[in-house]
């Protein structure tokens, strides 16, 4: 198994996992433009977003996104990981840790003492698993406005 940067030719597959996430944590997913979209902003050497992938043999397996953000309570930045998804088969494997600990190098690496996510309340093998990392949780909402 290998974590790398995105490439090009991982832009179909990163969809797919895209969609699978949005199903497992029950929400819609559109298709459409995706791949424009996707290639514009984590395969732009200038973008802020940032794209692992986890990949076995040839198959990839899971993915990750990732920024820098700015938190006006702490004055600082910090990083946010919007997404972190791995096949079923994937999972429990120590995959997600390795992914977790690639973020964690990059947030030194930029100056961020704080990662932060989400996860719906329900996806309590989430929970368990980013807890046994040793991260802390914050109750809160969260809002979409569309415009």
């Amino acid at each position: 198994m290998k974590i790398r940067f995105a490439e090009e030719k991982d832009l179909t597959s990163i969809i797919e996992l895209c969609k699978a996430h949005a199903h497992y944590e029950r929400s819609s997913f559109k298709e459409e433009n995706k791949k424009k979209l996707l290639s514009k902003h984590i395969l732009n050497p200038d973008s802020n977003i940032k794209c692992l992938i986890a990949e076995s043999d040839t198959e990839i397996i899971g993915y990750a996104t990732f920024f820098k953000q700015f938190s006006t309570w702490d004055v600082g930045y910090y990083i946010y990981v919007d997404c972190l998804f791995l096949k079923d088969s994937a999972r429990g494997k120590g995959t997600g840790k390795q992914i977790m600990e690639l973020i964690r190098v990059f947030s030194k690496e930029e100056g961020c003492s704080v990662i932060q996510w989400q996860t719906p309340n329900f996806n309590t093998r989430a929970i368990k698993f980013y807890s046994q990392l040793g991260a802390e949780r914050k109750s809160k909402e969260r809002f979409f406005w569309k415009v």
